[in-house]
């Protein structure tokens, strides 16, 4: 009974490295997955963020596009945060700024990154940033407090079902996570 019992052991071993293996190689995979995902769907494009040059564009006077900024911030984020205009009503092709306003609320100096994000996801190319306060880190000396311009245009290439577009920041802090 003793052979039975170590071949039992033995088996089941074999099979709990098996699958000690495969979750490894799931847990690996998840990342070129989840790139290949939102790929496709459009999403997290906010990482490649650029600054856009001023470019001109046949405004359309006739088609108009609602634009609306939704703010937030980290948790463990010590800002006041919030935008001017929660929502306006734009012309493809001309351009527009909208302030945002921040506030540290330590005595002490920090530094933040935005990261902002549009969607829907796929309407994202044709809306582009040329002054945006996410482009860099921003730092905030003790209780101080910023308005911040984002200046942008809606491309007029847009396609017609997108009548609505949401640009949102999220604001973390980072102040011992940089290396200035």
């Amino acid at each position: 009974m003793s052979d039975e019992l170590q071949q039992k052991n033995t088996k089941l071993a074999k099979k709990l490295v098996i699958v000690a293996l495969l979750m490894f190689g799931f847990g690996y995979a998840l990342v070129p997955i989840y790139d290949v995902l939102c790929n496709i769907t459009g999403q997290n494009a906010k990482l490649t963020e650029s600054v856009e040059a001023d470019q001109a564009f046949a405004v359309d006077e006739n088609r108009e596009v609602n634009v609306e900024f939704i703010t937030s911030v980290n948790e463990s984020t010590p800002l006041d945060f919030r935008v001017e205009t929660h929502s306006m009503k734009v012309h493809p092709g001309q351009y527009y700024t909208v302030n945002f306003y921040a506030k540290n609320n330590l005595p002490r100096q920090i530094k933040v990154q935005a990261i902002p994000s549009i969607t829907p996801g796929l309407a994202e190319e044709f809306f582009k940033k040329v002054q945006c306060f996410c482009f860099e880190l921003q730092t905030f000396e003790a209780n101080e407090e910023k308005i911040m311009p984002v200046r942008f245009v809606v491309n007029p290439k847009l396609p017609e079902r997108y009548k609505t577009i949401t640009l949102s920041y999220t604001f973390f802090d980072r102040t011992n996570n940089t290396e200035n």
